[in-house]
């Protein structure tokens, strides 16, 4: 039973995340979490976010600029220690209480998305980023901060993408070796990762059917219910 749910929770993460470009941790990480245990599943989600984000990140290489990757990237390295020092040293309810408040704030900016002038200062990329490694380091969820920060910025869809999955490759890479020195890759985690890999490629081709034949509109507000009621789960 364990597999079929961990096989479905991947399989529509990366649905997701392979049609809007974001979206595999958020709705992955407190989910396995649910049936696995955070400690369990946040080396267990970064290994299956790795390989889905270098697969989506070769589909919308179009619209990759490394000037704007790399300052979200740097930061994120200076906050990835510290989420994974919190995973280890925090209550693992807290860690749940805090991913659920961010879901739950994310879908909600998110449907409320106030209309403003592009944002002109890059500098927010620092501040973004670190709390992107923050969050990636603990929950596997680095999005948040920089889909905030993108739409604020208002990139073009391409370049939102493609910013998207690099930073997400570069984050998970960094959790990773984090979780190794730590110890946490232990022989179930790969085993699971390995039988996970067929839900995580059936995904992103379903993502593929399914971006051609949906609306960004309708596919934006079914994602954002999806992280609300996903932070509520998580809360509950």
């Amino acid at each position: 039973m364990t597999g079929i749910l961990l096989f479905t929770i991947v399989f529509l993460a990366a649905l997701l995340q392979t049609t809007s470009g974001f979206g595999f941790a958020l709705l992955a990480m407190p989910l396995v979490a649910l049936v696995i245990g955070v400690k369990a599943a946040a080396p267990l989600v970064a290994l299956v976010g790795f390989t889905l984000y270098a697969v989506n990140l070769l589909r919308y290489r179009r619209g990759f600029d490394r000037r704007v990757v790399l300052p979200l990237a740097v930061a994120a390295a200076l906050g990835v220690p510290l989420g994974v020092w919190a995973l280890s040293n925090l209550d693992e309810d807290l860690v749940k209480r805090v991913l659920g408040a961010v879901l739950i704030a994310y879908a909600l900016y998110g449907a409320w998305k106030p209309q403003t002038e592009p944002l002109r200062s890059s500098l927010w990329a620092w501040p973004a980023g670190f709390l992107a490694g923050v969050l990636g380091g603990a929950f596997n969820t680095p999005g948040p901060p920089v889909i905030i920060y993108g739409n604020l910025k208002q990139w073009p869809r391409d370049l939102f993408r493609s910013t998207l999955q690099a930073l997400f490759l570069f984050s998970s890479s960094l959790v990773i070796a984090s979780h190794a020195v730590a110890g946490n890759l232990t022989r179930a985690t790969w085993l699971t990762y390995l039988l996970l890999v067929p839900a995580l490629l059936l995904g992103v081709w379903a993502g593929a059917y399914v971006d051609r034949h949906i609306s960004n509109q309708h596919f934006r507000i079914l994602v954002l219910a999806l992280i609300f009621a996903t932070g509520v789960l998580v809360l509950l």
